[in-house]
């Protein structure tokens, strides 16, 4: 079988095991966790692979594409955010433990509990926006990724590589600019619900 048919069973046959549990809301300070919670569609604290799914397709990525991204993703992080030793077939993402997969090379803008660190985040952009103090073209977001890379972080540089290339793709403007602000929004997750309100 293979690996994007594999990939489409998996989603088709677990979509039978999702469950209703009351309302999960994020520490208004975690934004790690608000970041991810847009994945979170019903609420529930956890975010299985079909949510995921959902939730890329909403933003406007490819069916496909989301199918590759949302498998890859919860295979890679759902074991980081379960508590103990044990694992779960269905490959939930636990929002609550979701900074115990943070990767090592990132830009430094979260902290190492999922909290916004504004300094970090305008250095930057102090360091990067060459071009233009309120934006970062692609090139200098790579500049910047490979500033904050970790040596031997293999798993972080190409989680944080395809992370920004994704949003770049969807976010910049028709310059070929991502803006500040836009970044910004991007730590607390608000960024996802502007895109998904921008294709309604």
């Amino acid at each position: 079988m293979s690996f994007m048919a594999f990939s489409f069973f998996f989603f088709m046959a677990s979509s039978a095991f999702s469950a209703e549990v009351e309302k999960y809301v994020p520490a208004s300070q975690d934004y790690l966790q608000r970041h991810v919670s847009f994945f979170d569609r019903d609420h529930d604290g956890i975010i299985y692979p079909w949510e995921t799914l959902e939730g890329m397709k909403a933003i406007g990525i490819s069916d496909l594409t989301a199918k590759t991204i949302a498998t890859l993703t919860h295979m890679s992080i759902s074991p980081k955010t379960i508590e103990g030793n044990s694992t779960d077939p269905k490959l939930p993402i636990f929002v609550k433990n979701i900074a115990k997969a943070k990767f090592e090379s990132d830009t430094g803008s979260w902290d190492a509990q999922g909290r916004f660190n504004a300094t970090r985040f305008e250095e930057n952009f102090c360091k990067h926006a060459h071009a233009r103090k309120d934006s970062l073209t692609w090139d200098e977001i790579m500049e910047m990724m490979k500033t904050n890379n970790v040596p031997k972080d293999f798993r972080g540089w190409i989680g944080s590589y395809n992370g920004w290339k994704l949003f770049y793709s969807l976010a910049k403007d028709k310059n070929g600019l991502l803006h500040k602000k836009t970044m910004k929004n991007l730590y607390d997750g608000s960024a996802f619900y502007q895109l998904e309100k921008g294709r309604r």
